[in-house]
């Protein structure tokens, strides 16, 4: 590792069982200079992986579990003896749920991170764990400024009749209604949107975010107006292990008639279901393509996923008034070119057309020239999302793109 004596932002993006960060440097432009993966601990041992900007491996070491901060603790003291930290501005973290209350990036303060401890009960799987990492970079660098980003925030412009449940008023006086998440990275493709195709990033735009984590969201003018997701992140479309839409019914016979604890019904819809549960072997799509020739509840977890994403775009182009562009996002909607196919096909009466060589190649723009509607490919960065943020709350201007 060098050690450039510039300006340097590390973005921080904690899930529920790994931590990724990115380190980059803003004199001048948004520029990767280290990643960092932790695979928190599974037992006795987790790991840190830690990637130059070209992607090579620099440095892996296994991590204890004990104490619970030790891989983050590996990771600063690697980045201190190669004199990354002394440059070091700022810290920013993606958080996933901000509640009713935040709708924008903010420093957080005691008082703030007080008051972010009281919404661990909406996000149980994420937050704490995202809170313990605030807690202790302000240990280890007191006077650094940590800035919170928040996953919901983007979704704060859903109109009252996207936001909310039909159960009894009172309830979404006390915090029940649609939320909303992958956020950032939806903030991040709409900002690339207006540099690719800006007259039409203006209009009717339909995001599909689809990784292990999947939700779609409709936008129109750069704000968000409905999304898959709602009060917590279960809700919408099929996942790896998540169920997406399932019969409030069907989850009272599983606690009534089944006996399910709350935490193994928890359990069961957020780990055991979604295209893991269908298959029964995996909630990989990569795997699931491969076996699906050979094995029908392979082939059906993907009909599945695609069926549900395919009927979400015909939602959401009723909502929208109409669909000027369509987006695909995310591990699978960036490589998985025969999931982008099964969802488009049938959705020529919404003027969408696919040009198959195009999307066997993964290219940008994957739309016919026929095509009324603009199919594009859009690699998201949530990190790169999160270091803008905390430019604009430390009151600099934002940097170029790299």
């Amino acid at each position: 590792m060098s050690t450039p004596q510039r300006t340097r932002i590390l973005a921080m993006n904690q899930g529920s069982s790994t931590l990724k960060a990115g380190l980059y440097d803003v004199h001048q432009s948004e520029e990767l200079l280290l990643s960092f993966a932790i695979d928190e601990p599974q037992g006795a041992t987790g790991e840190l992986k830690i990637n130059d900007a070209r992607g090579t491996t620099i440095f892996q070491s296994k991590v204890k579990a004990s104490p619970p901060d030790a891989a983050l603790d590996l990771m600063f003291r690697s980045l201190a003896e190669h004199g990354y930290t002394s440059g070091l501005a700022a810290v920013g973290h993606r958080l996933v749920h901000g509640g009713p209350r935040y709708h924008k990036p903010l420093s957080i303060s005691v008082k703030v991170l007080k008051e972010l401890q009281c919404l661990t009960r909406l996000d149980p799987e994420h937050l704490p764990q995202a809170l313990r990492d605030i807690r202790f970079v302000a240990k280890k660098f007191p006077k650094l400024p940590q800035v919170a980003c928040f996953d919901t925030a983007f979704h704060s412009s859903l109109p009252q009749v996207a936001r909310m449940y039909a159960v009894p008023r009172k309830l979404y006086s006390q915090g029940i209604r649609r939320y909303g998440f992958h956020g950032l990275s939806y903030e991040y493709i709409v900002e690339e949107l207006k540099t690719l195709d800006a007259e039409r990033a203006n209009g009717r735009v339909i995001i599909a975010h689809l990784g292990n984590g999947a939700s779609m969201a409709a936008v129109y003018r750069g704000k968000s107006m409905d999304t898959t997701m709602g009060l917590t992140p279960l809700e919408g479309l099929v996942m790896g292990t998540r169920s997406g839409d399932v019969d409030p019914g069907a989850l009272i016979y599983l606690q009534t008639q089944k006996k399910l604890s709350p935490n193994a019904l928890d359990h069961l819809l957020n780990k055991e279901s979604g295209l893991l549960g269908l298959s029964g072997t995996t909630g990989d799509m990569r795997g699931l393509l491969r076996k699906a020739s050979t094995d029908v509840r392979a082939a059906e977890a993907v009909d599945l996923f695609c069926y549900r994403a395919r009927k979400y775009i015909g939602a959401y182009a009723a909502a929208l008034g109409g669909l000027d562009i369509l987006v695909f996002a995310g591990g699978i909607g960036e490589h998985a070119s025969a999931v982008r196919e099964r969802i488009c096909h049938g959705l020529d009466f919404l003027g969408v057309r696919l040009d198959s060589k195009r999307n066997r190649a993964n290219a940008p723009l994957i739309s016919a020239s026929s095509s009324r509607v603009r199919v594009r490919v859009i690699q998201t960065d949530e990190d790169r999302m999160i270091v803008r943020h905390v430019l604009s709350v430390l009151g600099r201007k934002k940097s170029r793109p790299s």
